[in-house]
């Protein structure tokens, strides 16, 4: 059980992170708010961040290991193409590969490099 209650930490951010995802999938494309000229912008942009978070979320989850950056994007990117088929089901909504391999990738891609360069950056300052 102690086990157990150590790990609940860790998980905690991806999971909720990936209820928050699911949850704004599940809105039909009339109850999503439309940004008129900025829409399409401001929603990839919003694919490109929740991915991110959602990779970091997962490198937190396997304590920062550095060997497992990899599979922190892929598990990002399973997702995202989990969600985008959950969406194909919504009303009014459609999947799209393009946002699993571009925005939501890509999204994963640059929130983990950004982290490894920190990172990198932080273990030669502190040498």
């Amino acid at each position: 059980m102690k086990k157990f209650f150590s790990i609940v930490p860790r998980w905690l951010p991806a999971v909720l992170l990936m209820l928050a995802i699911f949850a704004f999938s599940s809105r039909t494309s009339s109850e999503l708010p439309n940004f008129q000229g900025w829409d399409y912008l401001i929603k990839k942009g919003a694919h490109a961040f929740g991915y991110g978070l959602l990779a970091l979320s997962y490198l937190h989850m396997f304590k920062w290991n550095k060997k497992q950056y990899w599979l922190a994007w892929l598990l990002a990117v399973l997702y995202s193409a989990t969600d985008e088929f959950h969406q194909s089901f919504v009303p009014g909504r459609h999947a799209a590969i393009s946002d699993v391999l571009i925005f939501d990738n890509l999204g994963a891609l640059v929130a983990l490099t950004y982290h490894y360069l920190q990172r990198r950056k932080y273990e030669k300052e502190n040498e």
